[in-house]
């Protein structure tokens, strides 16, 4: 379980860490109330749907490693102008 637990927490791997934080903490506030925190899950749902589509591209065209690391994944949404989802 903790090598698990380090695989999802480690930024290289989970482009989603910040939004996985946000709707936790909203239902950790709301009391586990999840109609309280849609926008939230939302938000994590776009952010996992978008890298995951980067990830089968860069699989597709055999780019190594198929997710960007935390520092490319930077400069894509700078070039983007921020977060595209």
């Amino acid at each position: 379980m903790e090598k698990n637990v380090r695989k999802v927490r480690n930024q290289d791997i989970n482009p989603c860490i910040e939004e996985s934080d946000a709707s936790q903490k909203c239902l950790d506030v709301y009391n586990y109330d999840k109609s309280m925190c849609s926008a939230y899950f939302l938000r994590y749902r776009n952010c996992r749907k978008y890298w995951h589509s980067i990830m089968i591209q860069r699989r597709r065209e055999g780019v190594r490693p198929e997710m960007p690391t935390a520092a490319e994944r930077m400069e894509m949404m700078d070039a983007v102008g921020g977060k595209p989802y």
